[in-house]
C-alpha cells in the first residue's frame, strides 16, 4: 500500500482523530483493539511511552473468548487490574472502532468495575 493511500484510509483518519483528543485530555489512556477471535485492552500512560496494565481474552481467568461477553470479562479485569494498581481515572480510546458491539461492552463493564472515563 503506497504511503497516500495509507493516509487516506478511513479508519486510519478515524483512528488519528480520536487519539489526538484522548491525548489531549492529558489522562492516562485505555486502548482497545479488537480482532475477528479475541479482544485487547491496556492502559496506557502517553507521557512515559509504558503499558501499565493489560487484559486480553487470551487470559487463562477469560474462557468466553473474543466474543460481548468475553469483552465484557476482559473489560471487568483490566478495571480490576488498573484500581489494583492505583488507577482509576483513564480516557476511553476506541481506534477506528464504532462504539458498539465488544467495544461497548468492555466499555461499560470497566465502568460498572469502577473505572471512571
Amino acid at each position: 500500500m503506497s504511503a497516500k493511500r495509507y493516509e487516506n484510509n478511513a479508519a486510519i483518519r478515524r483512528s488519528r482523530r480520536v487519539r489526538a483528543r484522548v491525548k489531549a485530555s492529558g489522562r492516562l489512556r485505555l486502548s482497545v483493539f479488537r480482532s475477528a477471535r479475541h479482544i485487547y485492552a491496556q492502559v496506557i500512560d502517553d507521557a512515559e511511552g509504558k503499558t501499565l496494565v493489560s487484559a486480553s481474552s487470551l487470559d487463562k481467568e477469560i474462557s468466553e473468548g473474543g466474543n460481548s461477553k468475553g469483552a465484557e470479562t476482559v473489560g471487568k479485569l483490566l478495571a480490576e487490574r488498573a484500581i489494583e494498581a492505583g488507577l482509576s481515572v483513564v480516557s476511553f480510546d476506541r481506534g477506528s472502532y464504532p462504539y458498539h458491539g465488544r467495544v461497548k461492552a468492555l466499555a461499560e463493564a470497566a465502568r460498572a468495575a469502577g473505572l471512571k472515563f
